[in-house]
């Protein structure tokens, strides 16, 4: 099948304009004053931000001084936003950004957003874009890359909202199918949607918008889970997709619907991560209301799992972002590091746990998950709450999502679900960034 893509015209001329305004909103209004953390609260003011640290009122964040980056799209004006930033080091060397602009894809059944793209050839010192990515007639969630061992293929798996494929009604409007897409192009034109028909549930329905991983072995493994709105507060499922024959089949673990895993407090689990450690071993992280994120592992290439169990990484009901480092050994984890615990409603926008989604701090592992070093503090958001929006938009600068080689950190964040900002540090200046000891001791002074 040839790839395609069909621009529509005033679509191009629509987003350029956006690319002008995106320029013209890049600065924002920063608070006087924050609080890191929540069980010892550090006040910062932002006149003197501590030792290392930066008040960036392009960013919106306190950013630590080896964090450098830019705003590439800032959501036009009249529309809700923009949501998962995802990138890829395509295979001919360029890094690649998707995201989606406009609505959620649960807020509708009709298109209520476009799949945007931008490139940059030069390692992430400029950028070209905006552009439509998949020029489609339905909404898009998140790009989720894989590029298979030895190949030049780009695929592009995620949530395909596809209004004749599934039913919003009793509470399922996020559970739509699985599938993907791929590029023989270096992620200029794609092919038509594959969807996903596990041989164990051929049924299945969820969201994906989390990173997937290929073991060693070659078998492709998919984190999607599955949501009932219906329930108040709602419950969630959480499953693995795995194949190991390229895509052509698939199978739907733990079990089919609906044995899917869950925490046991809330009833929740979802957007999981898995990540290959080599040797048959992958290690899988997910999302839970409970403060801390879940672990489970697999040492047969992903065929059966270990029960799912809280982690010693504190978090709030965000979804995980672990990442290998340049050596493809040390796994790196990007987490909120706080959790509030003061009230927990059923995910909206006023829950105080929002305010959680604002830091990112650092831990490194040597050993594939089973122990994590200090965290150590990169940035927050800095910028001053908008009364006229809820706690989603306010504080976010979760769902970041990132691509390292070479020694460096490429970051992609969805700030404040508004703005695409792209960041990057050197691995080697990971050392540089305090602990929380360390902080407190800078502030002290």
């Amino acid at each position: 099948m040839k790839p395609f893509i069909f621009i529509r015209p005033a679509l191009v001329a629509l987003l350029l304009g956006v690319c002008v305004r995106s320029t013209a909103q890049a600065e924002v209004q920063l608070v006087e004053e924050l609080s890191i953390g929540v069980k010892k609260p550090l006040k910062v003011r932002l006149a003197k931000p501590p030792r290392g640290f930066v008040a960036d009122t392009e960013l919106g964040l306190l950013r630590h001084r080896v964090l450098k980056g830019q705003v590439l799209h800032t959501a036009k004006q009249g529309l809700r936003g923009l949501f998962e930033t995802r990138g890829v080091r395509t295979p001919k060397g360029d890094l690649l950004m998707m995201f989606p602009e406009g609505n959620h894809y649960a807020a509708g059944s009709g298109k209520v957003n476009d799949m945007i793209a931008y490139r940059s050839s030069d390692n992430g010192k400029t950028w070209k874009g905006p552009s439509i990515a998949f020029d489609i007639d339905y909404s898009q969630h998140g790009l989720i890359p894989l590029i298979p061992r030895g190949s030049k293929r780009i695929y592009a798996f995620g949530t395909q909202p596809i209004p004749s494929e599934y039913s919003r009604e009793k509470g399922r409007h996020e559970n739509t199918p699985i599938g993907y897409r791929w590029s023989d192009d270096d992620g200029h034109t794609w092919s038509k949607v594959t969807l996903i028909k596990p041989k164990n549930d051929p049924g299945f329905l969820g969201m994906s918008v989390t990173r997937m991983c290929e073991t060693d072995s070659g078998a492709w493994i998919l984190g999607s889970h599955a949501a009932d709105w219906s329930k108040n507060p709602l419950i969630t499922r959480q499953y693995i997709l795995r194949s190991d024959d390229k895509g052509k089949s698939w199978t739907l673990l733990p079990g089919v619907r609906p044995d899917g895993w869950f925490s046991p407090m809330f009833s929740r689990m979802d957007e999981g991560r898995p990540i290959s450690l080599g040797n048959g071993e992958v290690y899988f992280m997910a999302r839970t209301p409970t403060g801390r994120i879940w672990e489970s592992r697999s040492t047969d290439d992903g065929k059966t799992w270990a029960d799912p169990k809280a982690s010693p990484l504190v978090h709030p009901d965000a979804p995980p972002m672990v990442f290998h480092l340049s050596d493809g050994k040390t796994l790196i984890t990007f987490f909120h590091n706080r959790h509030i615990n003061t009230q927990y409603v059923g995910l909206t926008g006023k829950m105080d746990g929002m305010k959680d989604r604002a830091e990112i701090w650092v831990s490194l592992s040597k050993d594939g998950g089973r122990n994590w070093s200090e965290p150590r503090f990169l940035f927050t958001n800095a910028t001053r709450s908008n009364p006229a929006k809820n706690g989603w938009f306010n504080h976010n600068s979760s769902y970041m999502d990132a691509v390292i080689d070479d020694g460096t950190i490429h970051l992609f964040l969805p700030h404040l679900w508004n703005r695409a900002v792209y960041m990057h540090l050197k691995e080697k200046d990971l050392a540089k960034l305090p602990t929380v000891k360390q902080l407190a001791k800078r502030l002290a002074k």
